[in-house]
């Protein structure tokens, strides 16, 4: 029987991904020392997903600086003991035959937040919160109006991603990713809704993505030459004409691709509150699609696929290279083993802990 294409492997430079279900990074809110260093919540919680089969197993959003935290409950990778404490998770979730892939994130105007179970909205001072930074004064409706950046605290910022890839590389990591998503940091700068700066990092497309390319080629200088860097970008925010379009997205992945970067990881949404996003499952997929043909650059495929079946649509029609989930993940943290049996096919890579719960092994 042909193997199903979302359980073909993929190659991306000298990292091998054993198939194309791969775990989206999801945020977990769940360092309660707020000082960035993961926890055996976040062993447990990858671990499981590596054990169960995804091909590449990526960390929540990981800030590069203490300021770039979405909340003070995220992880970071901005000091030795943060990257101390990531290299036990990596060498995990390799033992199980999965990618360990780290998302280094700055969350801009949306950081100093409160963890969702708390009612999100700006963590105060007293609260040990701090004032978020951003390409302009321009705000996020229910946050913080942020601080503009100086053009040296964006030198900083470039040099911190650097920084941040290294010490992720020295952990363990064999895959890096950009985020440039979700109207964080990098998105603020490429987007006109949040960036009203008149510099070299305002105005025409080039300006705006002026943060993104520099952050690129600093975290592909520090990779090295066998490390994949990911971008993950939103392709729009959902209020076009006026905001970050699928348009502005092709050229700018094909920029992207030129500073070192090998795949689109295309989501959507996040820099505006009052877009109409139009939620379905697989709603994303055609703009990974259009990234892929039109900027020439492999892409991934993320939102709303909890189906094997869509899945391997997906990745056998062309329309991307892999498929991320994340939903489907936390709820079954074995969503790889389960889809391969439900496509019919066959893998080695069960747990040998787990034999006689295999599908075969059922009476």
């Amino acid at each position: 029987m042909t193997t199903p294409a979302l359980f073909q492997p993929l190659s991306v430079r000298a990292t091998t991904f054993r198939n194309r279900l791969w775990v989206a990074p999801m945020c977990q809110y769940s360092v309660e020392d707020k000082d960035g260093v993961p926890t055996d919540w976040h062993l447990v919680n990858l671990g499981g997903m590596a054990r169960g089969g995804a091909g590449l197993v990526m960390t929540e959003a990981t800030a590069v600086l203490p300021e770039g935290r979405i909340s003070p409950w995220d992880t970071g990778i901005w000091n030795d003991d943060q990257r101390d404490a990531w290299s036990r998770i990596a060498a995990f979730i390799r033992g199980q035959g999965s990618v360990p892939g780290i998302q280094l994130a700055h969350a801009g105007r949306k950081a100093s937040t409160h963890r969702g179970l708390e009612g999100r909205g700006a963590v105060a001072r007293h609260e040990g919160g701090w004032d978020p930074l951003g390409p302009s004064t321009l705000g996020f409706p229910g946050l913080a109006a942020p601080v503009a950046m100086s053009q040296q605290q964006i030198a900083d910022a470039v040099a911190a991603f650097g920084a941040a890839a290294r010490r992720a590389v020295d952990a363990g990591f064999e895959m890096l990713e950009v985020h440039g998503a979700h109207g964080y940091l990098i998105h603020e700068f490429l987007s006109p809704l949040s960036n009203d700066r008149t510099d070299d990092y305002g105005g025409d497309l080039a300006g705006r993505a002026r943060l993104l390319l520099e952050v690129i080629r600093e975290v592909r200088s520090a990779a090295g030459a066998d490390v994949p860097v990911f971008v993950r970008l939103s392709a729009t925010d959902w209020k076009e004409p006026e905001g970050w379009t699928l348009e502005q997205t092709v050229e700018v992945s094909g920029w992207a691709k030129a500073a070192g970067a090998d795949l689109v990881d295309v989501s959507t949404g996040g820099n505006v509150a009052d877009a109409a996003i139009p939620v379905g499952p697989g709603y994303q997929v055609p703009f990974a699609a259009t990234v892929r043909e039109q900027a020439e650059i492999p892409t991934c495929a993320v939102g709303l696929v909890t189906e094997p079946h869509l899945a391997e649509h997906i990745v056998a029609s062309g329309q991307a290279d892999a498929v991320m989930a994340g939903r489907e993940f936390l709820r079954d943290p074995h969503f790889a083993l389960r889809a391969a049996h439900e496509l019919g096919h066959e893998i080695d890579y069960w747990p040998f802990q787990y034999a006689r719960g295999t599908f075969a092994a059922r009476p």
